[in-house]
C-alpha cells in the first residue's frame, strides 16, 4: 500500500435559527433520545464509530474510522469552553424486552463568533431512513436556541450526498466551499 494526498470538496452550510424550527418527524415508541452526561462520553464515542467507520468522513477524519480516535474526538469535544450540553444528543433504540442498542449521536459546540457549530451528525446503518437524523438535528438545534444562538452550522462532504440532500431539506443554505487534504491509501 502507499499513502498519499488527496483533497476533499465540503460544504460549510448554516441554518438560520431566528425563523421556525422545522417538525420533529415522528419515530418509534422504541427511539430514546438521552442528553448529555459526562457518563455517556464512551456510548457516545462507540456510536460515533459505529455510524461512521465504513462512510466517506472516515477518509476526510481518520479518528471516525478508529475506536480510540472517537473517543479521543469525544473527549476533546466535551472539554471545549463552547460545548453546549443542550445541543448533544444520543439515540437508544431498544424494544420491550430487548438490550438497548445505541444507533445515533450528534455533539454542538458555540464557536468563538457565537455560532452554533454541529459536530459529526451520525446514524447507524441499520437505523437509517427513519428520520432519526432528522430528529438528532432538531434537538441540537433547539439545544443552541434555548442557549440563546442565532445561527447554526456545520460541515458536509460532498460526496456525502444523502447527508447534503437532507441538510437542504431542512434548511440549511450552503454558504461556503471549502477543501480538507486527507492522507489516504491507495492500492
Amino acid at each position: 500500500m502507499r499513502m498519499g494526498v488527496t483533497y476533499f470538496k465540503r460544504y460549510r452550510m448554516e441554518f438560520d435559527l431566528r425563523r421556525p424550527l422545522f417538525e420533529p418527524p415522528r419515530v418509534s415508541s422504541n427511539y430514546h433520545l438521552l442528553g448529555w452526561d459526562d457518563s455517556l462520553i464512551s456510548l457516545h464515542a462507540a456510536t460515533k464509530y459505529e455510524c461512521f467507520r465504513f462512510e466517506i468522513d472516515a477518509n476526510v477524519f481518520s479518528c471516525l474510522g478508529d475506536r480510540d480516535g472517537c473517543r479521543r474526538l469525544m473527549e476533546e469535544i466535551s472539554k471545549r469552553e463552547g460545548f453546549v450540553h443542550g445541543a448533544t444528543w444520543l439515540l437508544q433504540f431498544q424494544p420491550p424486552g430487548q438490550p438497548a442498542e445505541y444507533c445515533g449521536t450528534i455533539q454542538g459546540v458555540r464557536d468563538k463568533l457565537g455560532l452554533g457549530g454541529i459536530q459529526n451528525v451520525g446514524v447507524t446503518e441499520s437505523h437509517r431512513g427513519n428520520g432519526l437524523g432528522t430528529l438528532l438535528i432538531h434537538q441540537a438545534l433547539n439545544g443552541f436556541l434555548e442557549a440563546g444562538l442565532r445561527r447554526a452550522y456545520l460541515e458536509v462532504t460532498a460526496q456525502n450526498s444523502g447527508a447534503l440532500r437532507l441538510y437542504r431539506r431542512l434548511g440549511f443554505r450552503t454558504v461556503k466551499t471549502v477543501y480538507k487534504t486527507a492522507e489516504v491509501e491507495y492500492v
